[in-house]
């Protein structure tokens, strides 16, 4: 089915319309009632507008946990909340709760986020998630907001020789990268710890729709180049998280009461706020993930996991 940036889908002749809202990245959508079953040519439509925009976002939509996993199917199997979460809701296993308040508590240091810093979800596993749906419960009236970044975009604005470089590049994943924020004997430590997940990926990975190649690492998990030395990787990794950081990329979310957002974690990263603490507010989401396949790189070669399993959903 072909998509445009105003469609019109649905045996009840509904529109879907996905309204660009920056240069590289993401988009508004409107003509969708997420609080009911998706017809099933507008949820084909939902998920072609994603992996073109690779961030869109629903606004004014008052949904349940039990509604969001609802939705969350459409995109494929749905997730337990996280390896490491056990404070799930019980009816709900698939939600993550994320709150502010709580980061102290898990990961011994009082920040907004504990990973404050650019990352994609949960890449230390060996399949990482495909699809990430948060939903606002409890936001501020000001700050807390949420960048992404288009990671097919920053690969494609690497200069060729680079390109030729990190083809054929492996990098190591594992939890807080280089430079773990959550302390060693925390909560959060502890289970990383006693059960670490770690995966090889391919610097750059293919995506499995698209074919689009992703420029596959980021400072929150990405701890080094795989046969470079240390001062080698983190020269190499330095450029390379510039270029995956680069505000061109970028799209920025401030979140209200009934939004959305959607994205692509094959193809994105995202940064969560640093002002939250700041502003002494609660903020809290709630984030459900869809099984991710393994990436495979240009050379054909598929991740590997180092430590842990495969996370699958149902």
């Amino acid at each position: 089915m072909t998509i445009t940036d105003l469609r019109t889908v649905g045996a009840d002749t509904s529109a879907v319309h996905f309204a660009r809202v920056a240069g590289h990245i993401g988009a508004d959508v409107s003509g969708v009632d997420l609080s009911r079953p998706l017809d099933r040519e507008v949820a084909d439509a939902v998920v072609a507008g994603l992996h073109r925009h690779k961030v869109i976002f629903f606004r004014d939509q008052h949904i349940d946990h039990a509604q969001q996993i609802a939705f969350a199917r459409n995109f494929g199997p749905v997730t337990a909340s996280h390896p490491y979460d056990d404070d799930a809701p019980t009816d709900f296993p698939e939600i993550l709760k994320i709150d502010n308040r709580e980061y102290e508590r898990k990961f011994g240091v009082k920040a907004a986020s504990y990973t404050n810093e650019w990352h994609t979800d949960v890449t230390a596993l060996v399949n990482p998630p495909a699809v990430s749906i948060l939903r606002a419960g409890n936001t501020p009236v000001r700050g807390g907001d949420t960048s992404w970044t288009n990671l097919a975009a920053a690969y494609a604005g690497l200069p060729e020789s680079i390109k030729e470089l990190v083809d054929g590049l492996r990098a190591e994943h594992r939890f807080g990268g280089r430079h773990p924020v959550f302390k060693e004997g925390s909560n959060y430590g502890d289970k990383v710890a006693r059960t670490p997940l770690i995966a090889e990926h391919p610097v750059v990975r293919v995506h499995p729709v698209t074919g689009e190649k992703i420029l596959f690492v980021q400072p929150g998990f990405t701890s080094r180049i795989v046969g470079y030395s240390r001062r080698q990787s983190d020269a190499l990794l330095d450029l390379l998280f510039d270029e995956v950081t680069n505000a061109a990329y970028t799209v920025r979310l401030r979140w209200r009461e009934g939004t959305i957002a959607v994205w692509d974690n094959r193809a994105t990263a995202h940064l969560a706020p640093g002002d939250v603490n700041h502003l002494d507010v609660a903020r809290v989401l709630y984030r459900t993930t869809i099984e991710g396949d393994i990436p495979v790189g240009v050379d054909g070669a598929s991740s590997v996991a180092i430590s842990g399993e495969q996370f699958i959903g149902s």
